[in-house]
């Protein structure tokens, strides 16, 4: 999948499920809930412990779950490699690092930087960058913001929730990134079904978003 197939897969899916998780097991958990919900793009963050093992495992199932699998909070270009030798088919940042830019460029990969401000997504743009990550996201500020930026393809990610999913759309969001609230029936103590059968509810409004 080239970084063309790898963008559109994504705008498909219109959400991406990001993963945390105290252990890798309790991120696997997570993630497992969301496929089975309906969620095709999965970003595991760097946050989880030996999250390129959590990677790993669930880029060995893509193949039956159809999933597409990715790494997020990615700041270094070692944290990068070790990403994409765990198998991500997609890296995501809080923020622009040249440093993962090359690597991600290097290997033909998508790089997804976390921008803020209109000088941030100028310089994203000019790096080649075909979706940035709104973040932290605010309703008002992407409003704003596809003023001079019309065809930026904005995922949004923090503040997403089930209730203002249409609002995210409405406002120009091309795709949205959830995290806690997307898995927080699991965090609540429900099983990975009764969890998976919350997040397909996200899944079915987003179909009409």
């Amino acid at each position: 999948m080239d970084i063309r197939q790898c963008v559109a897969a994504i705008e498909d899916c219109k959400i991406v499920a990001v993963i945390r998780g105290k252990n890798p097991e309790d991120a696997l958990d997570k993630a497992h809930a969301a496929i089975k919900g309906g969620v095709r793009a999965i970003e595991v963050t760097f946050t989880v412990p030996k999250a390129e093992t959590v990677i790993a495992a669930l880029c060995a199932e893509a193949e039956a779950s159809g999933a597409l699998i990715g790494a997020g909070t990615v700041t270094d270009a070692q944290t990068a490699r070790e990403a994409l030798a765990a198998g991500a088919r997609f890296i995501v940042g809080p923020a622009f690092c040249e440093d993962v830019a090359a690597v991600c460029e290097e290997q033909g990969v998508l790089y997804v930087p976390g921008v803020y401000t209109p000088t941030e997504i100028v310089n994203a743009l000019r790096r080649g960058c075909p979706v940035l990550k709104l973040f932290p996201a605010d309703l008002k500020l992407l409003k704003a913001l596809r003023g001079p930026f019309p065809s930026v393809r904005f995922m949004t990610t923090g503040g997403v929730n089930y209730d203002n999913l249409q609002d995210w759309f409405a406002a120009g969001a091309a795709v949205v990134g959830a995290g806690s609230n997307l898995t927080s029936a699991f965090d609540r103590g429900a099983s990975l079904d009764e969890t998976a059968e919350e997040i397909a509810r996200w899944v079915e409004k987003i179909k009409n978003c």
